[in-house]
């Protein structure tokens, strides 16, 4: 880790929500420690959730310094006046594309699983991060842990200069196996919504631990 920069945290929302209710937790979360991407992930919210969802958070984030991400349309997000998108699957050419929407600026991210294939070509088409994983398993998706995502993590950390990010069942207890695999942001959802003394706490457990991992 010497010659990489300190780990960051990837905020993402969980996968449903009230955006009225929502957007106090947000505030709390991002003012208990450095956040350097939020992630805005509705599964199965339709447009006009998505727009309503993005309209109550995205001063809050970007007010924070923090980049905001839509998870899916890269012209939803270009829109919305995102930061950037996460594509959940992607080709070199989806990639371009989300660019040609964004703006060469923009943040596009990409998620490879297992794969270091897609994470190669994802990469070829000028992703701005990948991901792997799940790392553990985790029940915000109802997966189970890759034994391959970690090594990808590790393989990719050492031989690319793209940024990654570790996904998957990540908490405070367990971050510096995948922090020690090189990732260099660490994808937080229940470790930080589902925190017994809020969403504030999680943050700040997560942290003290990116530190500690150090």
């Amino acid at each position: 880790m010497s010659e990489r920069e300190a780990p960051q945290l990837y905020l993402v929302t969980p996968p449903d929500f009230d955006p009225a209710a929502f957007a106090p937790l947000v505030k709390e979360a991002l003012a208990a420690g450095p956040v350097a991407c939020f992630q805005l992930w509705l599964p199965q919210a339709d447009e006009d959730q998505l727009r309503a969802a993005a309209k109550a958070l995205r001063d809050i984030v970007q007010g924070n310094g923090t980049a905001f991400v839509l998870n899916g349309s890269a012209k939803l997000a270009a829109a919305l006046g995102c930061d950037g998108v996460h594509l959940d699957q992607a080709t070199a050419r989806d990639v371009k594309a989300a660019k040609a929407a964004l703006g060469d600026d923009a943040i596009v991210g990409v998620s490879a699983r297992t794969s270091r294939h897609e994470a190669i070509t994802a990469a070829e088409g000028g992703a701005d991060y990948v991901s792997f994983g799940p790392i553990f398993d985790t029940a915000t998706k109802d997966l189970h842990a890759e034994a391959e995502a970690l090594g990808a993590l590790q393989w990719w950390a050492e031989m690319m200069e793209v940024p990654s990010v570790a996904v998957g069942g990540i908490t405070a207890d367990n971050l510096a196996v995948p922090v020690q695999a090189g990732a260099d942001f660490i994808c937080a959802v229940s470790a930080v919504w589902d925190h017994l003394q809020g969403p504030a706490a999680g943050v700040r457990a997560l942290d003290d631990a990116l530190k500690a991992a150090l």
